[in-house]
């Protein structure tokens, strides 16, 4: 895992990548320049665009210097830096790199507080006015330099973080931030790139490595992680000879209506093709057909409106219960009668979020280590109204601990709230997935993974990444617009082959 890191936390990984590699603080801004200069040149190769980079007096501004001289040299002439003189204060990196972009031939001007803003016609704008200390919102010189970015229409790249952006905490829902293209982001991503809220500020970003030593970051223990390739390739269990149906489990999908069999169908297919030894159905009667039609492979138990179908919950590995159920007394009762009666972890998606939430005495008797998959408004159904992805982020991570459940909260980089107080955070996936029935599919993929007895977490981890992993390899390689969630249950064995070969 990757560790997130506060802004407080970078400055100290900071300070003991100076104090023990050792390295000055100015080198180590120059290492993280040209970082940010190796990826740039790359991406945008034409030298003979004009580039403008707007620098406060910090040190996110002195990283900008460095990179405006760096690109010099390396052949990018049409070069201005404006640096924001709006108080007295300046860093000690900053006025370095200052003395060495004098040496230079690339123009500069100092902008005074309450002075006129420029008549900008570059190409591309650098953005480093302010970095990730920034922990309230914009207002005078600052809030007016960048509106004044944001309404020039460029194509903007920030440094490490937009101005105004918070690496972390609430973002107000009218806060003033530069809306960045592109952010060249420092060593990780910031906890806040990776909840919804960042859309409005950032369309992409990428972290290039500058040599903070990984070793004491991960000795911070940082709640926040991010998931990786290589963790998941080290969950993944290989299948052995001399194994049977019998090794791999058998899971229960309690899914679908008479109107509503596509969810059960999904979320089953995606059980079988996860490698669930045995998988039944249990669905109204009136889905049979459909179930049997759609793949002979699962097993079925009839259900009625007016009685609970007789289960034998001994004989079942995992249990999943929701996609398409609906919420009336007769889901409500088997909801129940599990919560009474399956004493291992317990899957609940869709419906059974929202009878959970209208049932708040359900969700309290939930069996230890049972997950809930809900996206964002059966959260709030769930937990209450909040007003920004990082509430819900606060709020997962308590009711995560306090009911000793797992929380799979849904979005692009989807999170794993777990009992030991960490948030995981995904990173497969892509906008093509989003498709209704996709969400069907990551329930079967958990159960069938939970029924080959890896652990609610990891059974969490793995089926978060190899959904998106999934779709990213139906979607990416041949830039489909969007991938169908009966198509990525049927991509999920591939999958998996490569990660474990």
């Amino acid at each position: 895992m990757l560790p997130l890191l506060t802004a407080t936390q970078i400055r100290e990984g900071d300070a003991y990548t100076i104090a023990n590699e050792p390295i000055s603080s100015t080198d180590l801004m120059e290492r993280a320049s040209k970082a940010f200069v190796g990826w740039f040149i790359n991406h945008f190769p034409d030298k003979k665009k004009a580039i403008s980079f707007y620098c406060g007096t910090g040190n996110n501004g002195g990283d900008g210097l460095a990179i405006a001289r760096l690109l010099n040299q390396h052949d990018y002439k049409k070069l201005h830096v404006y640096v924001m003189r709006f108080s007295d204060k300046a860093t000690d990196d900053f006025n370095v790199n200052l003395d060495r972009l004098k040496q230079t031939d690339i123009p500069i001007t100092e902008i005074n507080k309450g002075g006129d803003l420029p008549d900008d016609h570059s190409n591309i704008i650098i953005d480093a006015l302010l970095g990730s200390g920034l922990n309230k919102p914009l207002s005078g010189d600052y809030e007016r330099i960048v509106k004044h970015i944001n309404q020039l229409k460029r194509t903007v790249v920030a440094v490490d973080v937009p101005t105004g952006f918070f690496s972390e905490g609430e973002i107000l829902p009218d806060a003033t931030a530069i809306n960045a293209d592109l952010v060249i982001t420092f060593q990780q991503a910031k906890i806040n790139f990776l909840l919804p809220e960042s859309a409005a500020y950032i369309d992409c970003w990428e972290a290039v490595n500058i040599g903070i030593s990984e070793k004491f970051i991960r000795s911070l223990n940082s709640p926040y992680q991010f998931i990786e390739e290589k963790d998941i390739r080290g969950m993944l269990k290989p299948r052995h000879r001399f194994s049977n149906k019998g090794s791999y489990g058998h899971t229960l999908i309690i899914a679908g209506q008479a109107k509503t069999m596509g969810a059960a169908l999904l979320s089953a297919s995606a059980a079988v093709h996860t490698g669930a030894g045995l998988t039944t159905a249990c669905v109204p009667e009136s889905g049979l057909t459909a179930l049997n039609s759609y793949l002979p492979e699962i097993m079925a138990i009839v259900r009625n409106e007016n009685e609970l179908p007789e289960i034998d919950w001994e004989k079942f590995s995992s249990v999943a219960i929701g996609p398409g159920l609906g919420k009336g007394d007769d889901a409500v009762a088997l909801l129940s009668d599990i919560i009474k009666n399956y004493k291992k972890p317990v899957i609940a998606d869709a419906d059974a979020l929202n009878i959970l939430a209208e049932h708040p005495e359900l969700l309290k008797q939930l069996p230890d280590g049972s997950i809930l998959t809900p996206h964002m408004k059966e959260f709030d159904r769930l937990f209450g109204k909040h007003t920004s992805w990082w509430q819900r982020l606060q709020t997962g991570l308590e009711q995560a601990q306090k009911l000793n459940i797992y929380i799979v909260l849904k979005n692009d980089y989807t999170i794993t709230l777990s009992p030991d107080g960490k948030a995981y955070f995904n990173s497969t996936g892509n906008p093509a997935m989003a498709s209704g029935g996709m969400g069907d599919v990551l329930t079967g993929i958990i159960a069938a993974l939970l029924a080959q007895k890896y652990t609610p977490l990891q059974a969490c981890l793995a089926g978060i990444y190899l959904h998106g992993k999934a779709g990213d390899e139906l979607a990416l390689p041949n830039r489909l617009n969007v991938v169908l969630p009966g198509k990525l249950a049927t991509q999920l064995p591939l999958t998996m082959a490569k990660l474990m070969a």
